[in-house]
């Protein structure tokens, strides 16, 4: 497991990340506030340890669930919201002005597991590389496909011993167990995204619970947030739930891979996450807003997404809107290397030269809030 995934979990259970944004802004003068999607929480963490010296502008951000930082965000609560869900007219109908999203990076949302005695696959070893310690319990394990997870989540599969699991796992010995469902609570992206894709590959799921934010799930214990979810999922035998990849890696637990479009069995990774993004860039719209799930390419990992920060494009304030404006700027530049440790896909360059665009568009008081 990474060190800085270690570490970045850590601040997480604090409920605080401190950035310093890349500008020459008195710290005195200025104090930036954001609330939202926990997804990228571990990354927005890590910009904080390695930024804080750069500038001291003190920024702040409290990872609250998407729909409650959109709701802080249009009521003025914040400076910048960060979400994972596309938000609906109603959720942004208090909006003080013209909002941009932007993409900051992409991750996969993964099925973990708590099955006691079903261990992770083991990697094949390298020829003259010491193989690694083995790790307590993290990694793919059970092979899922998309129709499967979602008659687990409708409560349609019960047991895991179900014919349909087994199947897919002749290799395990599945136990005879009842399967506990472990859903989120709060208005989620990481929810967005994870009910987005169980609709593309059920009509059933599309038919009676659809996919959002918030959905009426039909069996199952809920916990508040990605660290919630795998907090219970760890307590709770015989469970499986859904997390964002760094949390899973970062709490030492078993994901399972699952079967994309194109019929590959893809264990949730970096790669697999960047080959999602990539297929998805062609379709990715103006305003950037889109969910990406269950793409064509044969590499791609099928539940991957994108997280954003949402900014007014008109700011206000002569001292916060060029802050801000700095520190996207930042983030989408240099933050980016900070992407791959914590298993986030990083923005791509054509990506990176379209947002550039759209942040020179943001003004203060009607003036270019990066400058001329």
């Amino acid at each position: 497991m990474p060190k800085c995934v270690s570490r970045a979990l850590i601040l997480v259970l604090a409920g605080t990340a401190v950035f310093s944004p890349a500008a020459s802004t008195d710290a005195q003068t200025v104090t930036l506030a954001g609330a939202g999607a926990t997804f990228a929480f571990p990354l927005y963490t890590k910009w904080s340890q390695a930024y804080l010296a750069e500038r001291g502008v003190r920024v702040t951000y409290q990872p609250v669930g998407s729909g409650e930082g959109i709701r802080r965000f249009v009521t003025g609560a914040v400076d910048f919201g960060g979400t994972d869900a596309l938000p609906t007219d109603a959720q942004m109908g208090q909006a003080s002005g013209q909002v941009l999203y932007l993409p900051m990076v992409a991750g996969a949302v993964v099925a973990l597991y708590n099955i006691k005695d079903v261990e992770p696959k083991k990697t094949p070893p390298t020829p003259g590389v010491p193989p690694p310690p083995p790790p307590k319990a993290v990694g793919p394990g059970l092979a899922f496909t998309g129709p499967v997870l979602a008659d687990i989540f409708l409560g349609k599969i019960k047991k895991w011993d179900d014919p349909r699991i087994v199947e897919l796992n002749p290799q395990e010995k599945i136990p005879a167990t009842d399967i506990t469902v472990i859903h989120r609570s709060d208005s989620s992206g990481t929810t967005a995204i994870w009910t987005n894709y169980l609709s593309k590959v059920s009509g059933e799921w599309k038919d009676t619970v659809g996919d959002g934010s918030s959905v009426k799930w039909p069996v199952g214990l809920e916990a508040r947030g990605n660290q919630g979810v795998a907090d219970l999922v760890k307590r709770t035998p015989n469970s499986i739930g859904y997390v964002e990849l760094a949390y899973a890696v970062a709490n030492r637990m078993t994901f399972g891979s699952v079967r994309n479009k194109a019929g590959q069995l893809l264990a949730p990774s970096l790669s697999t996450t960047m080959k999602a993004l990539d297929a998805a860039l062609p379709s990715i719209p103006d305003d950037y807003l889109t969910l990406m799930t269950n793409p064509e390419a044969t590499d791609a990992y099928p539940i991957v997404g994108l997280t954003y920060l949402m900014v007014y494009n008109e700011q206000s304030d002569a001292v916060k809107g060029p802050a801000l404006a700095q520190f996207l700027w930042w983030a989408i530049h240099d933050g980016q290397r900070f992407a791959p440790p914590l298993l986030y896909a990083p923005l791509p360059k054509n990506l990176v030269v379209r947002l550039v665009r759209t942040l020179k568009g943001i003004t203060v008081n009607s003036q270019p809030a990066l400058g001329p």
